[in-house]
């Protein structure tokens, strides 16, 4: 867990200033230790001294909506998973009672049924008063006065003097009788819950951590909830929930306590019996400022991130190993020094097949090279031989180049070997560019150009991965940083000059790459959005 995301507790309750500039601006929970001790609701609604009746006589049999769940403890946000149903105030009062005096509950599901809640599965009836939860039950609301049902409430609670100047979107009672639980879930409003009576214990995960979570779709009912089942994880359906509490944080509400929940902060509730709080919502600045006419430009500037984030993650997540294994991996060179030069083999083949019989350029720069651009040149003819894997190269190469010609005029380029790998450690010539400093890929390179270029053809056009496409292209790039631009011109010059079609290989390695990308852009919206397109298979 990166530090700055630490949740901190306060003992002292800081001003709207300080908590404006120094705590909501971070966007990272806080706890406050006794913020809401003053207020009338924390002694007068205490169930152990007589709250309940005052409850009772405050609200009396007003209406309002519960939720009634067969899950329970644990209760789903999703609306298939949970029904609202009007219930009396007095009668859910009635049932926290009856669990404080630990009797019979038989009384209890009579009301129940009277009111509709039991039907034809009697058979959970005796459990039915445990199934029933007052959740955002409204005391105000901002958009809606009509739906608040709690409204007479508001006198005994008191906003905290850091929220006075917010603009609040609602006010809610949350009340359990029996223990609960509630789904995994992240709001779309800052959100402050303070313990008025009982125990709550709150898990949380920032937003980083969504993947882990995987959040339901988002064109979904219930979007904002987590489709893992935290106390039961199918990790063979949602692999990435093994590293969830890695990533998560626990944090103990006792009454009088309040916990600010950052927009967009999964969280998980646990309560204790007879716990009673109450929840403040309100919108951020930063959505609160954001003009609808610019949504198309930062939706799409934040999937760019992502899965500009996306593609550094897989990369990056296996280079700690890659080049331990490139170093056992590389052959040895032959016993007399020299590089393998069935390379040789390969262009005299092709050359022989083109009947344009072009000159290329030698140039032997093989004794120039250093020992490991030597192993690594060696590695590379090697592997193109392996996947074409003939005993009559002539023969291949001939059937190959007419093939490709015939490609080209349909501006399609046809792969000798299907290369469609986006995984670095499943590609043996991403691995090997990978390991690479950008110098050495560019001795390894021109003396292929000069020496080989119908392999580095073959190489480019055949044997590139998508994955292999943006190794290269991320090479090049540290290499154009490290040469003068005279050198730069030079070397792409020889590069795509071994080429008889040069736009061919600028295709096949801007193809692989963005085919490379549209991968990510899928796992992001996997992983972030709950959505799979259809294609290549989520996996990295």
């Amino acid at each position: 867990m990166d530090e700055s995301l630490r949740i901190q507790r306060f003992e002292q309750i800081p001003s709207s200033l300080e908590f404006e500039s120094l705590i909501q601006s971070t966007n990272v929970p806080a706890v406050f230790t006794g913020c809401i001790k003053d207020w009338k609701a924390f002694c007068k609604w205490n169930p152990s001294n007589g709250g309940l009746d005052y409850l009772q006589e405050r609200v009396g049999s007003g209406i309002v909506e519960a939720m009634l769940s067969k899950s329970a403890p644990v209760f789903y946000g999703d609306l298939r998973s949970h029904e609202r149903v009007p219930l009396p105030f007095s009668t859910f009062i009635g049932y926290c009672k009856q669990r404080m005096q630990n009797r019979d509950f038989d009384c209890a599901n009579s009301e129940l049924e009277s009111h509709g809640l039991i039907g034809h599965d009697a058979e959970h009836a005796e459990d039915a008063p445990e199934q029933i939860y007052l959740a955002q039950t409204p005391i105000m609301n901002a958009d809606n006065e009509e739906k608040v049902q709690l409204e007479t409430l508001r006198e005994d609670i008191e906003t905290p003097a850091f929220l006075e100047r917010k603009a609040l979107a609602s006010i809610n009672l949350w009340m359990n009788n029996a223990q609960a639980r509630s789904s995994t879930h992240y709001d779309p409003h800052h959100n402050l819950l303070c313990v008025v009576a009982g125990c709550k214990q709150v898990v949380l995960w920032p937003p980083s951590a969504t993947p882990m979570l995987y959040p339901l779709p988002i064109y979904g009912e219930a979007s904002n909830h987590s489709s893992v089942a935290l106390e039961n994880p199918d990790f063979s359906t949602y692999p990435r929930a093994k590293c969830a509490m890695e990533h998560s944080q626990k944090v103990v509400l006792h009454a009088g306590d309040a916990l600010f929940i950052p927009e967009g902060w999964f969280h998980q509730v646990d309560s204790d019996d007879l716990t009673i709080a109450i929840n403040f919502w309100w919108r951020s600045n930063m959505m609160s400022s954001m003009e609808e006419h610019m949504d198309a430009y930062y939706l799409r500037r934040i999937l760019k991130r992502l899965t500009d984030k996306e593609m550094d993650q897989v990369l990056h997540k296996t280079s700690s190993t890659i080049m331990g294994d490139m170093k056992r991996h590389i052959c040895e060179l032959p016993s007399n020094g020299k590089a393998d030069h069935r390379g040789n083999d390969l262009d005299q083949a092709c050359e022989e097949a083109d009947s344009k019989e072009k000159e290329v350029q030698q140039k032997n720069l093989l004794q120039d090279l250093e020992p490991i651009a030597l192993q690594v040149l060696h590695e590379i003819v090697s592997l193109v031989h392996d996947y074409i894997n003939i005993s009559d190269h002539s023969q291949l190469l001939q059937s190959t180049l007419i093939d490709d010609s015939a490609a080209r005029v349909k501006g399609e380029c046809k792969k000798i070997v299907p290369a469609n790998l986006f995984h670095l450690e499943d590609d043996p010539v991403a691995k090997i560019l990978w390991s690479l400093q950008p110098s050495t890929l560019q001795h390894v390179f021109l003396a292929m150009a000069y020496n080989f270029p119908r392999t580095l053809e073959a190489l480019i056009l055949h044997l590139l991965s998508p994955v292999g496409a943006e190794v290269l292209t991320r090479k090049f790039d540290e290499m154009d940083q490290q040469i003068t631009e005279e050198d730069r011109n030079k070397f792409y010059q020889v590069f795509y000059g071994a080429f008889d079609d040069q736009f061919s290989a600028m295709d096949a390695i801007l193809n692989g790459k963005e085919s490379f990308a549209l991968q990510a852009f899928n796992n992001v919206l996997n992983k972030y959005v709950g959505v799979n397109l259809d294609g290549p298979k989520p996996g990295f």
